[in-house]
């Protein structure tokens, strides 16, 4: 046993809720109003064995020479305390590199008179946690706005505790979904055909308007009670892992909720980026000039001035969402603690990262290798919202820069390809117009280190339905659902879509597009879920994707096959994804013996022959097809006809 001590300030009783509550239970530890203490649990055997746990209490003294503190445990080594220049907040920093699952004792004295006694616990780890699979090009991600999707517990609408109520009726309000509304309809999304589930923030968002959306989070270790309970995100995560189905969890490093407890009293005076004053109050707002430019090219760009640098970074994105700095090291600690904690906690695999460049760009390398070390097969995915890909090649591991930043971050939203995707099909063909778009965009890729690790979409919480978006024209659609799901990405649906959610197609709408699940409330008419009262082209769409998921989900040359395009011609765009059976040089597509899809997009109305002697080198090997979603067979050796406009997808036979 190690056991060391040192002096600081701590005025605090051991009847304190917080630890009769630690003392009577080996759960992690809660928060309460008059002291805070995270992370609230932790494991022995992490790859990285510091820990920092962040202690708040408004009854430490500024005077820190007349206490002590003692941390008992086995093999638990304690390194010191770090401080700020607020006295309220006390850094305790642990090695447990040799600790084994416990409960360590935290003794806090004055003299010898004992103030505080407060278990902490250590526990193990689950079999194989460090070598989880992150979600991966196997998989299909589907999107879910848990207010939104479906109201499983009507009791947790409201809570006594959180300042917004359930207003059903308001776009922008809170309408009771929950998670045990996604818990209950497991089996709808596993039979759909996904497998991994990203659900915005389910977090504490207790502001008083706007909260359902769960980016302003006022408490990082506690799901909103409005949602369910830290509890209830367990047993969603697992009883998804028995349907088939990951969880990736929403992060947001770059804000808070201007209702977090640190607005009631800052850790430090920066931590912050352009706090107002010294202590920021959960009513003050950001002046005009502390908002973020949302000029994101500046941090990569080679002649930006330093000032418009800072402008982007620092500023604050809304006014309800205070920035954070994350240069502050204890800071960057803290975030980075509490991704790996919900990680290990929940038994996630995966990661989303909100308005990932607007944090500081030398934390984010920081944060996404202290995630990939410690989960080294694990999976983020970036959110950088521009049309340009060069912007969103800069954050990807593997991406020489040069300017020599280095990332760790696997994936980003390939927002470059969906914009192109939209223009692309809804222009009219032309020399310049139209496929032709799409078929040079994918050209772009040479800028990527990873192109196919991607996450490309059709639409997410924060753009316009696609249903929408192409005219409410159900063969645009269709097109558009095959592409984002045989693209050599990983692919991303929004909740919805399957059921032609619409919404309107000029400016922000966002309350709109995120509109309740049909089904997923009481009293509801018509059921995405059941298929009551669905008309006939919702059954129509929702029968073609869960015919391309369900076989998505068992093709090899959609999952992990080479691409091989053709430049369209007359509206007509072909493309293959073949996988090898053996190792082979060069794109797997020519070998004869690969296993082999062909999709073939066509924007005529009219019929149209395809004559197929141009692909004569990809069908070498290869008599006959199966189509997809009719089942109907084509021979190879002459020309396929296309009825009207719409996509085919056909599965080559060998010889």
């Amino acid at each position: 046993m190690i056991r060391h001590s040192l002096l600081f300030a701590l005025a605090l009783t051991a009847s304190s809720p917080l630890c009769a509550l630690a003392q009577a239970s080996h759960s992690p530890v809660s928060s309460t109003a008059s002291l805070h203490l995270e992370p609230l649990s932790w494991w022995a055997g992490m790859h990285n064995p510091k820990l920092q746990l962040m202690l708040h209490s408004d009854a430490l003294p500024t005077d820190a020479a007349q206490l002590k503190v003692e941390i008992a445990g086995q093999d638990v080594v304690f390194e010191g305390i770090e401080q700020t220049d607020n006295p309220h907040y006390l850094f305790i920093n642990l090695d447990l590199r040799h600790a084994k699952p416990q409960t360590i004792n935290i003794r806090i004295l004055a003299g010898d008179k004992q103030l505080l006694q407060l278990p902490y616990t250590l526990a193990a780890r689950a079999d194989g946690s460090r070598e989880r699979p992150g979600f991966s090009n196997k998989d299909v991600i589907y999107l879910i706005t848990p207010d939104r999707f479906a109201n499983g517990n009507p009791s947790n609408d409201n809570h006594a505790d959180m300042l917004e109520h359930a207003a059903p009726d308001n776009s922008d309000g809170r309408h009771g979904g929950d998670i045990e509304g996604i818990r209950q309809h497991l089996d709808y999304l596993a039979k759909l055909g996904v497998t991994q589930l990203w659900i915005n923030p389910l977090l504490e968002n207790n502001q008083a308007q706007y909260s359902y959306h769960g980016y302003a989070i006022t408490n990082l270790y506690r799901v909103d009670p409005r949602f369910g309970s830290n509890q209830d995100y367990q047993r969603l995560v697992t009883e998804a892992k028995q349907h088939g189905l990951g969880v990736i969890k929403d992060v947001v490093l770059n804000h808070i909720g201007s209702n977090h407890w640190w607005l009631k009293d800052l850790p430090s005076s920066d931590w912050l980026n352009v706090p107002q004053q010294p202590n920021v109050t959960a009513t003050q707002t950001a002046p005009a000039t502390s908002f973020t430019s949302h000029r994101r090219t500046t941090v990569q760009d080679p002649y930006a001035d330093t000032q418009d640098k800072r402008d982007f970074v620092d500023g604050w994105f809304v006014d309800s969402m205070p920035d954070l700095n994350q240069r502050n090291p204890k800071l960057a600690t803290y975030l980075i603690q509490n991704s790996i904690w919900w990680v290990e906690y929940a038994g996630l695999s995966g990661i989303r990262e909100d308005t990932y460049s607007y944090a500081d760009k030398a934390f984010l390398a920081q944060w996404s290798k202290a995630l990939m070390t410690e989960y080294p097969h694990f999976n983020i995915v970036g959110e950088e919202w521009t049309a340009n890909p060069i912007t969103v090649s800069y954050w990807q591991k593997g991406k020489i820069n040069a300017d020599g930043y280095s990332s760790d971050l696997p994936s980003l939203m390939d927002f470059p390809l969906y914009e192109k995707l939209l223009e692309s099909l809804n222009e009219p063909e032309g020399w310049d117009t139209g496929f032709i778009k799409l078929y040079e965009m994918l050209a772009n890729d040479v800028v990527y280190a990873n192109p196919s690790q991607l996450v490309l979409f059709e639409g997410n919480h924060d753009t316009n339905r696609i249903y929408s978006l192409l005219k409410e024209n159900l063969p645009l659609y269709q097109m558009a659902l095959t592409y984002v799901l045989t693209a050599k990405r990983i692919p991303q649906l929004f909740y919805g879509t399957e059921v032609l959610m619409t919404s309107p197609t000029e400016g922000r709408h966002d309350g709109v597009v995120r509109s309740d699940f049909p089904g997923g409330f009481a009293n509801s008419k018509v059921s995405g879920f059941s298929g009551k009262g669905l008309n006939a082209k919702q059954l129509q769409a929702l029968a073609f994707v869960r015919t391309l998921l369900n076989y998505r989900k068992h093709s090899a040359a959609l999952q992990t096959g080479d691409l091989l395009h053709f430049v369209p011609q007359n509206g007509i765009y072909v493309q293959f994804r073949c996988v090898a059976k053996h190792a082979t040089a060069g794109n797997a597509c020519y070998q004869a013996d690969a296993d082999k899809v062909m999709v073939i997009y066509n924007k005529n109305d009219q019929a149209q022959t395809l004559e197929l002697s141009r692909f004569r080198k990809v069908l070498a090997g290869n008599t006959s097809a199966n189509s997809v979603f009719t089942g109907d067979k084509f021979k190879l050796n002459q020309s396929v006809t296309l009825p009207h406009a719409g996509v085919m997808l056909l599965e080559l036979n060998h010889q």
